[in-house]
């Protein structure tokens, strides 16, 4: 059974998430009676919320826009949110990073103070894109909550991690404990930079598949992390390399495309004009390999200007796709003389 005030906060949460709410509606959200409903809607009005109902079958309530409005109420989930939201604008490149800190500042001082230390739990480092795996995976607030406050207590983090390797009897691996360092996102995906206690090493671990235990370990006297900078350790794991935040193959080609038709599938590479028809572009991967087939997507002739490394990668390709042209066309194989 909820209180009279958690409800009335809950109302005027849903009313401030759209312009129309059906008394019904309303009425089914909240476990209520729709008379309930009308009564918590005159209590609102009497606080000082302006709130217009309509009549009739389709009739329903509205938060009306105002000046004079009392200041607007979060639940945990919309704090969260906000933390992420703001959070996360310093990485658009829009050069709107500073106003974003003063929001987050202002809304934080009116706020209440349980719902302040929650906000203030939730810190992390976002890294711009063209780092990491591509798409979204969903993570609880209450799992990013719990690392982020691991992080800020410098506590010892326990926790199961899904997909994690197996042990030689193909066993699931024990649970994991690690020293939390920073809390990371990218493109849509959460990961926990944490020094792994069980493995004397610095690893990456993919926030999704963590499921946090409690309580947490000890306290513990935070490594420096490898280069000094979070954003290069982790932007030089994800090309595949564990000191320098570059791909490890880099390579330089001419393509037969203006440069405004690649600089928009350049990623990360360095694309210069040549003129009308034809483009320079400078790029990395993770193997040579891996470089020279994903230049093969821009589907035009290529010259290498540089390394050899690539042209062998290219022949090799091209020996490749022709073996595997010639079984395709050979089919499979017919039975055995007897």
């Amino acid at each position: 059974m909820t209180t009279t005030t958690s409800r009335l906060l809950r109302l005027l949460s849903l009313l401030q998430t759209r312009r129309h709410w059906p008394g019904s509606v309303l009425a089914d959200r909240l476990g209520i009676s729709p008379r309930t409903v009308r009564r918590d809607v005159d209590r609102l009005r009497e606080m000082g919320y302006s709130i217009h109902a309509t009549m009739g079958p389709d009739g329903g309530y509205r938060l009306d826009a105002g000046n004079e409005l009392p200041p607007l109420l979060f639940d945990d989930d919309q704090v969260v949110a906000l933390a992420v939201a703001l959070g996360a604008a310093t990485a658009t490149g829009a050069g709107i990073e500073e106003a974003a800190v003063r929001a987050l500042t202002t809304v934080r001082q009116v706020m209440p103070s349980r719902l302040r230390h929650r906000l203030d739990a939730l810190a992390f480092t976002t890294l711009g894109a063209g780092h990491g795996d591509a798409g979204p995976e969903a993570v609880s607030s209450e799992v990013l909550t719990a690392i982020s406050t691991a992080v800020r207590a410098r506590e010892v983090l326990r926790f199961d991690y899904a997909g994690g390797h197996q042990d030689a009897r193909g066993e699931p691996a024990p649970r994991r404990r690690g020293e939390p360092h920073h809390l990371v996102t990218s493109r849509g995906r959460w990961y926990l930079v944490a020094w792994d206690l069980d493995r004397d090493d610095w690893r990456l671990f993919r926030a999704d598949r963590i499921t946090p235990r409690i309580p947490t370990g000890p306290r513990f006297t935070p490594r420096e992390i490898p280069g000094g900078d979070v954003v290069d350790y982790v932007s030089a794991r994800f090309k595949g390399s564990s000191e320098h935040d570059r791909w490890p193959c880099t390579g330089k080609v001419v393509l037969r495309r203006p440069a405004r038709e690649v600089v928009p599938f350049a990623g990360d590479g360095t694309v210069e004009d040549l003129g009308p028809d034809r483009c320079a572009l400078e790029a990395g991967s993770w193997s040579w390999v891996a470089l020279a087939a994903s230049l093969n997507r821009f589907d035009t002739d290529i010259e290498v200007v540089h390394p050899p490394e690539l042209t062998r990668a290219f022949a090799l390709l091209a020996v490749r796709n022709t073996a595997t042209a010639a079984v395709r066309r050979a089919g499979p194989p017919g039975p055995e003389p007897g």
